[in-house]
């Protein structure tokens, strides 16, 4: 499916405002001073200065809507909603990801939302458009070094998985044979059955090529913490 093919961001309407200034690659402020969080993405690596241009051609000055669950403040004060310029059929987050300036993060449920915002981020992948263009925009799950040099940062990283191992209550997707030393994916015991609900229970993914996304730690080796079913992608059979 083509980015364009997705049905995009359909939640419900919480305001409408013009945006009068582009704060970062996902923040914007609306001329009534409320300040937007883009819901949905997260920045590649560090801040990069074309993110913040792209933002800005898609949303300064224009006339916009804001679409989402919950309309709560985080606890910087921002709302964070889905964006759409008035008159366009995509989000900006979807514009953004199609471009290549930021990627999708884990945590949006709506299914039809995450569909469009995978398809954009997707299209841009193919295209090698923006983040995409960098050959380390995707970690090697064989090089735990280069792994370790994004801690605390959102990455990408894909591999096979060689072994699947529970320890207490932690289920360990190991991508190399030190464990010490080697990257892993972690899984909580008290969310393996959504794992498994989606078809993707940790056994059956021993030996697949997978693609996990999240935030870089160092327990030993480099750790990405599972905590949602749309961390993991299935790429390939055994």
């Amino acid at each position: 499916m083509g980015w364009a093919d997705a049905a995009d961001c359909a939640l419900e309407p919480q305001g409408a405002g013009r945006v009068v200034a582009v704060i970062d690659a996902r923040s914007l402020r609306l001329e009534d001073g409320r300040e937007v969080r883009l819901a949905g993405l997260e920045r590649g690596g560090t801040d990069r200065a074309s993110g913040r241009a792209a933002l800005s051609a898609i949303a300064a000055g224009r006339e916009v809507t804001l679409h989402g669950d919950d309309d709560t403040p985080d606890r910087y004060g921002r709302q964070p909603a889905f964006v759409f310029v008035t008159g366009s059929e995509h989000s900006v987050q979807s514009e953004l990801l199609r471009r290549g300036e930021v990627l999708v993060s884990s945590d949006t449920s709506e299914k039809n939302c995450a569909a469009a915002l995978a398809a954009a981020e997707n299209a841009a992948r193919d295209a090698k458009l923006g983040i995409w263009a960098e050959t380390t925009a995707i970690k090697n799950a064989e090089s735990p070094g280069d792994i370790l040099s994004a801690v605390g940062q959102f990455t990408v990283v894909e591999g096979r998985v060689l072994s699947v191992r529970q320890a207490g209550a932690i289920t360990y997707l190991n991508f190399g044979r030190n464990w010490t030393r080697d990257f892993a994916a972690t899984i909580s015991r008290r969310i393996i059955p959504a794992f498994e609900s989606a078809n993707l229970g940790p056994k059956s993914l021993e030996n697949r090529r997978i693609r996990v996304r999240g935030v870089v730690s160092s327990r030993g080796g480099p750790r990405i913490e599972l905590l949602r079913v749309g961390q993991i992608e299935v790429l390939g059979g055994k």
